[in-house]
């Protein structure tokens, strides 16, 4: 498996295989899934995009991440400003790396995948401070939660639901720079679109 730091270019070169890995760590429905590449074709564009994947030896997407700085206008960032007080708001959104998209197929999770994605993720990002949303889940059982807390992510927002979206999810976040010097965390570069 090897780690690469992916250019707005290399995800868009790659956004079918993106969109299915999305799909199936996130169980969503094929209609959903195409509104979905819509969105993450645009946010490619987005100021401090940064973006990586796990390819297996013969070059197929076995995961990735991708983020960028947050700002007033983007749907995401809109959402989480409304909810949140304005000492929240001025601590938090600032000037905050939003981690969008970080998934691993499921087949390949449990092998440190996640970890090695969102240290290289964080490690390459802009920013003060760190935010995520993840679907509500027990702590104790969810890889997504125990990974997230791993990295010291703290609630920020807890049982938000976002236009469109029945389920709760939870907004968490961190304070930049990553701290941690993970070895397996390494980003090669490359020909990473294949």
């Amino acid at each position: 498996m090897r780690l690469v730091r992916w250019t707005p270019d290399d995800l868009v070169r790659r956004l079918d295989d993106v969109v299915a890995v999305y799909g199936e760590a996130m169980n969503y429905r094929a209609d959903l899934l195409e509104a979905r590449r819509g969105y993450i074709a645009t946010h490619v564009r987005r100021p401090g995009f940064r973006a990586v994947a796990s390819l297996t030896t013969d070059g197929r997407l076995a995961g990735f991440g991708y983020g960028y700085l947050g700002a007033p206008g983007q749907w995401w960032h809109d959402q989480v400003h409304r909810a949140l007080d304005p000492q929240a708001r001025r601590r938090w959104l600032t000037d905050c790396f939003e981690v969008v998209e970080l998934h691993v197929r499921p087949p390949a999770q449990g092998h440190g995948l996640g970890i090695r994605q969102l240290t290289a993720l964080l490690t390459l990002a802009e920013g003060a401070t760190t935010l995520l949303s993840t679907p509500e889940a027990d702590e104790q059982t969810s890889r997504a939660w125990r990974l997230y807390r791993r990295f010291g992510f703290v609630d920020v927002l807890r049982h938000f639901h976002f236009p469109g979206d029945e389920r709760p999810f939870g907004v968490l976040g961190r304070d930049l720079p990553l701290a941690v010097a993970d070895p397996a965390a390494t980003v090669g570069s490359g020909p990473a679109a294949r």
